[in-house]
């Protein structure tokens, strides 16, 4: 009986705890509003290369309105990423901030992934009415999701793809130079495929996808760097029907969301020669739960996942599989492909991606 009171026994400092730590949820959830405001009208780049400065001036360098951003300022001063002068009424973004929030931070811009958080918001009600009646949120509902992938996309792959990404692969670069035949899925925009081609000039390129908006962003870019040596087609890549006819595929953060992503590696694994490779970059994670307690990003994988790679996959009618299924569980589905040969490997500072070798021996 002792042992039952103390276990309904009030803790007052844990529930004071938690509301503290709900309050500072709810005025992390408004910033993130605001900083993605800050990274879609530049002010965040505009204001790394101000002395401090007033808001008049800020809005005068940016080309907006003084009294919309006097109000950002005032979130961004009591949410303690400015810092304010009230008697010269001045406001500075510090350096040491600046290298966080800027596109020149590149791969390190947090202010891009604010981004993220209106976008899903903007779907909130039809994801409640799917916890009521199942079904998905279709990719058509999600109107900005591929010019910020490209985005975010090209900010990672212009820093890593050729200086760390495809070193990955033993001996891959000496056969790019060579010359074989090399397939992105799911590549939207495509621009994985064209700094690929524009590198690698004796290779041959192409990139699936099935968003039409994507593929034409990735023709645009293509005729604009002049490369003969890339082209992109719109395909259900869980039915492409190659055989045995490229020497190194790739996807990028595309095969979770697949409405049938054991159907699109089977694809994948019978498109490539019998010596070929497939490179897998997909998100760092356990498929573990309680493995991903002390994941820095955990909370927001989950959001990403529930609130669009979850959904857009039922919304098919798919397997739903997450933007979290985890190293365990990607591994497995290689090798129920036909992967024999599967190793997973990390680059420093990247704690988004898990990047998978795998091959048929």
């Amino acid at each position: 009986m002792s042992v039952e009171r103390a276990s309904n026994k009030f803790d007052y400092a844990k529930s004071e705890e938690f509301a503290e730590r709900m309050l500072a949820v709810l005025n992390a959830g408004a910033l993130s509003l605001m900083l993605s405001i800050g990274h879609k009208t530049h002010l965040f780049d505009i204001m790394a290369a101000l002395p401090p400065s007033t808001s008049e001036q800020i809005a005068q360098a940016a080309g907006l309105n003084e009294r919309y951003v006097r109000e950002w300022l005032g979130a961004m001063v009591t949410g303690r990423i400015m810092e304010y002068d009230p008697s010269e009424v001045t406001y500075r973004l510090p350096q040491e901030y600046s290298t966080w929030l800027t596109r020149t931070a590149g791969v390190k811009n947090l202010a891009l992934q604010q981004q993220y958080i209106p976008l899903l918001a903007s779907v909130q009600d039809e994801i409640v009415a799917c916890f009521f009646n199942g079904g998905g949120v279709p990719y058509s509902a999600f109107h900005s999701f591929q010019p910020l992938m490209a985005e975010e996309s090209s900010q990672v792959l212009d820093t890593s793809l050729l200086q760390w990404t495809l070193p990955l692969v033993p001996g891959l670069e000496d056969q790019l130079r060579a010359g074989i035949d090399v397939a992105d899925i799911g590549c939207g925009s495509g621009h994985a495929i064209n700094i690929m081609a524009q590198a690698f000039p004796k290779s041959r390129f192409v990139g699936y996808d099935f968003s039409q908006e994507g593929i034409a962003a990735a023709q645009a870019e293509a005729r604009h760097l002049g490369l003969a040596n890339a082209r992109f087609e719109v395909r259900d890549v869980s039915a492409l029907g190659i055989v045995s006819s490229y020497d190194f595929i790739t996807a990028f953060d595309a095969i979770h969301d697949q409405a049938q992503p054991q159907k699109v590696l089977l694809t994948i694994a019978k498109a490539l020669r019998p010596a070929g490779v497939f490179l897998m970059c997909d998100i760092a994670a356990s498929s573990h739960l309680h493995e991903n307690m002390d994941h820095p990003l955990a909370p927001f994988l989950y959001t990403i996942s529930c609130n669009h790679c979850m959904t857009v996959s039922l919304a098919e009618n798919g397997e739903g599989l997450g933007a979290v299924w985890g190293e365990q569980k990607a591994s497995q589905m290689l090798h129920d492909a036909g992967f024999t040969q599967v190793e997973v490997k990390h680059i420093e500072d990247d704690l988004l991606n898990s990047y998978y070798v795998a091959s048929r021996g």
